[in-house]
C-alpha cells in the first residue's frame, strides 16, 4: 500500500509542479517586464528618475508585511484559498498599473502588486503538504523548488526581453504595453483555480491578531527606516528614530509570542538548529541578490577613463545581467538535479561558498568583461542554488501546520537583507562621489566595500550552515503512516 501511495502522490505532485512553474513564469515576468520601461513610465507620469525609488520601496514595504500574514492564514485555512486571494489582488493591482495616470495612483497600484511575492512560499507549502504522505516528500519539494526558481528566472528574462519589443510593436503606446502583464496574471488565476488542489489545514487554529500587529509594526518601522537612508532629501534623524524603535517592537513581539498557545510565529521552532541558520542565510543572501545588482550595473557602466569600470552601454549592461540570470537558473537546475543524491545541508553550504567566492573574486579581478562575467557566473550559480534550497529547507524543518509561514519568512528575511544592504550600499557608494574625476561616479573603494560585504555574507552563511544537524531535511514517513506500519496495518 505504501508503494501505491507513493506512486500516486508523486504523480499528483508532478502535475502540481507543472502548474506552479507556469505561475512562477508569470511572477518572473512581473519582476522583469517593467524594468526596461521605467524611463518611459517616468515620462508618462511626469516625475523624476529618482522618484522610481519610491516604487521599489513601497512594494518592499508591503511584501515584507503581508507575506508572513498570508502564509500563516494559508496554514490555517488552506494554501490554495490564500493563493487565489493573493492572485486576485495582484491582478487587480496590475490592471490598475496599466491605467494609472499620475504618480500617487501608480505608486499605490505598484505597492499592491507586491502580493505576488507570497506565491512561491504558498506553492512550496502546497507541494510539501501534497507530498507529505510519501516517504520522499521532502526531497520532492527540494527538486520542485529548483524547478520553480528556474521558471521564475526564465520569466524575468522573458519579461525583460518582451517589454521593449511590445513597446516598439505598439508604436510606443505605454498603456497598451502595460496590459500584457495584467492579462498574464489574470490567466494565472484560472490556472490555480482549476489546476491546483488545496492542502488540508489542521483544525482548531486561531489567528494571533496581536502577534501579527506587533510583527507588522516592527517590520514596517525597520523597512521604512532603511528605505529613508536611500532618500537623500529626507532628514537622517528619521532613520535613527525609526530603526531602534522597530527593533524594540520586534523584541516585544518575541516576548509576546512566547506566551501564546498558537502564536503568529512559533519562536520555539525558529530556535531549532535546523531552522535559525536557514533564516539567517536568507537574510545574508538578500544582501547580494537584492542589494548588489544596482552597484554591479553602475560599475560595468562606469567610464574606464576613471581608472575602473567597463564603460558598457545600456544594451550591453542588460546582456551582462542576462548572463547573470542565466547562471542563477543553472544553479537552480544543478540543485534540483543533485538534491536527489546529495544531502541538502551540503548543497546549502556549497551554494553559500560559491556566493562568497564569486563576490570575493571581484576584489582582485574586475578589470575586464571576462573577469566580471566569470565572477558573476560563480556567484550566480551559488545564488540560484540558495534561492531554490532555502524555502524548501524551511518548509522541511517546520512542523505540520507551519510550512507556509516558515518558507514565507525566508522571503521576508531576504527582503529585509536586501533593503538593509541597498541602504548601506547607497551610502557607501555616495560617500565616494567627488573623490574621483566625476561628479556622479562612485569611487573604486566604494565598490570594493560592496563586494567585500557580499563575499563576507556568503562565507558567513556557509559557516552558520555547519550548525545545521547532518540529518536535517531528510525524508521521513509521516507520523500517521509510521504508526500504522508499526501496527501492521500497512504493507
Amino acid at each position: 500500500m505504501i508503494r501505491t501511495l507513493r506512486g500516486s502522490a508523486l504523480g499528483i505532485t508532478a502535475a502540481l509542479i507543472g502548474w506552479f512553474i507556469v505561475v512562477e513564469l508569470v511572477s518572473g515576468i512581473l519582476q522583469g517586464y517593467y524594468v526596461p520601461l521605467f524611463s518611459d513610465i517616468v515620462v508618462h507620469l511626469g516625475i523624476r528618475d529618482s522618484d522610481v525609488n519610491w516604487f521599489e520601496a513601497a512594494q518592499l514595504l508591503l511584501s515584507s508585511i503581508v507575506v508572513p500574514v498570508l502564509a500563516k492564514i494559508g496554514d490555517m485555512f488552506g494554501h490554495k484559498k490564500v493563493l487565489l486571494i493573493a492572485t486576485v489582488l495582484t491582478a487587480g493591482a496590475t490592471w490598475w498599473v496599466a491605467f494609472a495616470g499620475d504618480f500617487w495612483s501608480f505608486l499605490i497600484a505598484w505597492a499592491l502588486q507586491g502580493f505576488y511575492v507570497v506565491w512561491l512560499p504558498l506553492e512550496i507549502a502546497l507541494i510539501f503538504e501534497r507530498g507529505r504522505r510519501q516517504a520522499r516528500g521532502t526531497s520532492t519539494t527540494r527538486r520542485a523548488a529548483g524547478l520553480l526558481i528556474v521558471g521564475l528566472q526564465a520569466g524575468a528574462i522573458i519579461g525583460a526581453l518582451a517589454a521593449g519589443r511590445v513597446f516598439a510593436a505598439t508604436g510606443e503606446n505605454l498603456g497598451v504595453t502595460l496590459l500584457i502583464p495584467a492579462i498574464a496574471v489574470t490567466a494565472v488565476f484560472f490556472v490555480i483555480l482549476f489546476g491546483v488542489p488545496d492542502s488540508e489545514p489542521l483544525p482548531g487554529r486561531r489567528l494571533d491578531v496581536g502577534g501579527f500587529a506587533l510583527l507588522t509594526a516592527g517590520l514596517l518601522l525597520i523597512t521604512t527606516a532603511l528605505t529613508f537612508i536611500r532618500m537623500p532629501d529626507l532628514p537622517t534623524w528619521l532613520t535613527w528614530i525609526l530603526l531602534p524603535l522597530g527593533v524594540g517592537v520586534l523584541v516585544v513581539f518575541v516576548a509576546y509570542e512566547r506566551r501564546q498557545d498558537d502564536p503568529a510565529i512559533d519562536i520555539r521552532v525558529f530556535k531549532r538548529p535546523e531552522m535559525w541558520p536557514i533564516q539567517v542565510t536568507a537574510f545574508l543572501l538578500g544582501i547580494s541578490v537584492l542589494g548588489a545588482q544596482a552597484p554591479l550595473s553602475t560599475f560595468v557602466g562606469t567610464d574606464p577613463a576613471l581608472g575602473y569600470g567597463l564603460g558598457l552601454d545600456a544594451t550591453a549592461r542588460s546582456n551582462v545581467i542576462g548572463v547573470y540570470l542565466a547562471f542563477v537558473i543553472l544553479g537552480a537546475v544543478i540543485f534540483a538535479i543533485t538534491s536527489r543524491s546529495l544531502p541538502p545541508r551540503i548543497l546549502l553550504i556549497v551554494g553559500a561558498v560559491l556566493l562568497g567566492i564569486g563576490y570575493g573574486l571581484f576584489i582582485p579581478f574586475h578589470d575586464t568583461l571576462i573577469q566580471v562575467l566569470t565572477n558573476m557566473a560563480i556567484a550566480g550559480i551559488g545564488s540560484g542554488a540558495l534561492l531554490a534550497a532555502l524555502p524548501a529547507a524551511a518548509a522541511a524543518a517546520a512542523p505540520r501546520g507551519q510550512t507556509g509561514v516558515a518558507s514565507a519568512l525566508t522571503n521576508t528575511t531576504k527582503t529585509i537583507g536586501g533593503t538593509f544592504s541597498s541602504a548601506i550600499f547607497g551610502v557607501v557608494l555616495a560617500a565616494g562621489v567627488g573623490a574621483v574625476a566625476s561628479d556622479t561616479a562612485a569611487s573604486l573603494g566604494g565598490y570594493l566595500a560592496v563586494w567585500s560585504i557580499c563575499a563576507a555574507g556568503g562565507l558567513l552563511a556557509a559557516v552558520l550552515l555547519f550548525f545545521v544537524p547532518k540529518v536535517a531535511f531528510a525524508d521521513t514517513l509521516p507520523e500517521e503512516l509510521e504508526a500504522a506500519a508499526g501496527e501492521g496495518q500497512i504493507v
